[in-house]
Formats: C-alpha cells, structure tokens, sequence
C-alpha cells in the first residue's frame, strides 16, 4: 500500500520518499525496528513509489507537496502489492526458518540486468536475520556496488544479527514503536476490530500491530476493565479494605503473572495519560483517547505528584513480577502504593 495509507512513522516515511524522488535514497537499505510496525510494508510502498505509472505529489520529476507517493490504483501498484511485479523480488525465510544462499545468488542475478517493465528493480529481504553468514556474505559485494537501477532493503527486527560487514554497507532506516492511537485505526479499519476492542488491544500491543492482533481481542477488553475498575477504586479509597478491594479489581489473586503484567501495563498506560491530562499537554498522545471522560473523574483523586509515584510504583511492579514474586503479593502491593 502507498506510504500515506501506513500507520504512523509520518516523518520518517516522508523523508524517505522525497529521498527516491530526488534520486539521494541510497540503494542499500535496512529496515530496522520492531516486529509488527510496518517495516516491510513500508519497504513494498517504497517498490511501489520507485514503480508506479502515476505517482501522487510529483510535478515534472520534481517532488511537490505532499511528500510523493505512489497511487495505489495503477496496475503496477497493485501487482507490486500482490507479490507478482517483474522487478520488485522478496527474499524471505522457507519451511527451515532460514534464508538460503541460493535464495539471495538468484536475486543477485536478476539485478545484474536492466528492470524488466518498471524505473527500478527492488529486492526486498524479509526477515533478513534469517541469513546466514553464507548468503550475507553472497550479498556483500552487491551491497557495496548496486547495480544502477536496483535497491535493496533489509527488514529486520534485529539488526545486530546481521554482519558487521552487512550493516556497514547500508544505511539504516530506524523504525519506532507506533503508539495506540496509530494502531486502533488499523485494527478497525482493516482487520474488523470494534472501537472498544481496538482500543483496548492497541493499547496492550505495546507499540506494534503485530502483537495486537496475535492476541485475543476480549482478554485485551478485560484486562483493560480491571485496570480501569482498579484506577476507580484506589482514587476514592480511604482504608486498607478498600485498598484490597482496589487490588481485587486488578485480580491478583485470579490471574497469572502474565495476565497481571498485561493488566499493570495497562494501568500504567492510564497514568501517563492523566500526567497528559494533568500538564495540559497535547491530547492527542493520550494512550487511551476513548477513556478520556473517565480519565477526566479521576483527575480530582492525582496531582502531578501522585501520578508520577503511582507510575513508578507500577514499573517496580512489573519488575518484581518478572523476578517471580507472587501476583497476589504484587496486585496487593500496588494497590497501597497507587
């Protein structure tokens, strides 16, 4: 899909297709950053700009305002999208989990001749940890000199992996973690996720679409319950019973570390938003847009000062739980210190 169709990764995705347009992309590229953020999308609507017969934002081969972008619609658009384009190749790991040096010598070859329909062939190599030192090193030499008319992108989540020799040939492209109010759009809008359950997923996605979708979209909404009964209760409560009501909505005694880990982040995810809130800062970071009425009550019960300690505390929790303590002792803990 074209750049602009992407979720988050704005300037980054802009400076990098005002860079192919202006001719200044270098041809060797890694992709880096977390699992499930778009990093190999981002490379195939770069094939697609580098392609398409009827780029956007592009007057006279000058870029233009917006940043140019590919139209999506084009016959070349759509059959780069459905992996079938003469010039865009996509290198990925087989039934072995690894990529194979005949793999990337194939590749390498078709490079060694003009693009056959389109401006410029683009090898895409997903997953490009998956290599070995064998077919990183096939690469080497074509990284360093690319044949005119071709790029090559690395996508990786672990770019360290790769060889240093790799990684010196080509400049790295960092990808962040997108933010809930980049992932719950995408969840609704192409994946059929209800507001409540994209809202509730992206926020316990910890930056990657990926992630929201590997896990179930209910355990995401009660999770999310339990961290907003458990905030409700501990703003109003005045003494130990109440605090252990507190800690029972969290439900430390019922769920396992990972299931209170998910429910702490949750929570944790809340107070940042009320230090948002709190600073008048810019609305749109909040992590969780659709709970801002809610957020808005408990204002009365966290000054700057509590919501600072109580996110901390959280942090400490969430440490104490990946050192095995015990969820009820850790759910009971956090609901005093909160």
């Amino acid at each position: 899909m074209p750049f602009r169709h992407l979720a988050g990764h704005r300037v980054l995705l802009d400076l990098v297709a005002r860079a192919a347009a202006r001719g200044s992309l270098p041809p060797s590229l890694i992709f880096a950053g977390p699992d499930g953020v778009g990093k190999r999308l981002a490379a195939v609507s770069l094939a697609q700009l580098f392609n398409c017969t009827n780029v956007v934002g592009e007057v006279h081969g000058e870029p233009a305002e917006p940043a140019p972008d590919a139209c999506g619609e084009c016959n070349a658009c759509r059959r780069i999208a459905r992996g079938v384009h003469a010039d865009v190749l996509v290198i990925e790991p087989g039934d072995t989990g690894s990529i194979k040096v005949d793999q990337v010598r194939a590749a390498i070859d078709r490079t060694a001749y003009r693009p056959f329909e389109g401006r410029r062939r683009v090898v895409i190599v997903d997953n490009a940890d998956a290599m070995e030192a064998p077919p990183q090193n096939a690469l080497l030499k074509t990284l360093e000199e690319p044949p005119a008319a071709s790029t090559f992108v690395l996508v990786t989540s672990r770019p360290d992996v790769l060889l240093p020799t790799v990684r010196s040939r080509c400049q790295r492209i960092r990808f962040g973690p997108l933010s809930p109010a980049e992932i719950a759009p995408v969840l609704m809008r192409d994946h059929g996720f209800g507001e409540r359950e994209a809202h509730a997923a992206a926020t316990a996605a910890e930056g990657s679409i990926g992630r929201a979708l590997e896990g179930d979209s209910e355990a995401y909404v009660g999770a999310r319950d339990a961290a907003e009964a458990m905030l409700k209760t501990v703003a109003q409560a005045a003494t130990p019973a109440q605090r252990l009501a507190a800690a029972r909505a969290l439900g430390g005694d019922k769920v396992d570390r990972d299931e209170l880990g998910r429910r702490l982040r949750l929570v944790a995810s809340m107070l940042r938003d009320l230090g948002v809130l709190l600073s008048r800062a810019d609305e749109q970071s909040l992590a969780n847009g659709d709970l801002k009425p809610m957020l808005g009550r408990l204002l009365p019960a966290f000054d700057a000062d509590r919501a600072l300690d109580a996110f901390a505390a959280v942090d400490r929790a969430l440490q104490a739980l990946d050192r095995n303590a015990s969820p009820k002792i850790v759910a009971d803990w956090v609901a005093f210190r909160v």
